[in-house]
């Protein structure tokens, strides 16, 4: 498995099974919401930096991205959609 494909699945995988939608996860790593998306389609190719934010928002080791899934492992599902995370109104003025 190429290595975008690799923490691209270990990414979704772990944040699946945690229950955080990817909105929660992009706003706790402080990076766009459609990035995580591309991350998880193994569409982009994040940072050492970037890779370290989501492994810290998702409490993790930032190995845990690059470990080799089984043969018989299989990817979880989406979660079901929800709510997004409501961002905090900035003052005005």
């Amino acid at each position: 498995m190429e290595v975008q494909s690799l923490v691209a699945w270990n990414l979704r995988k772990l944040r699946v099974e945690r229950g955080v939608s990817q909105d929660d996860l992009a706003y706790a790593a402080d990076i766009e919401r459609a990035y995580v998306g591309r991350l998880e389609q193994g569409m982009r190719n994040p940072t050492v930096v970037t890779l370290d934010k989501l492994a810290k928002a998702l409490g993790i080791h930032i190995s845990a991205l690059f470990r080799e899934p089984s043969p018989d492992e299989q990817v979880p599902e989406t979660l079901q959609a929800g709510r997004k995370r409501q961002q905090p109104k900035r003052a005005k003025g």
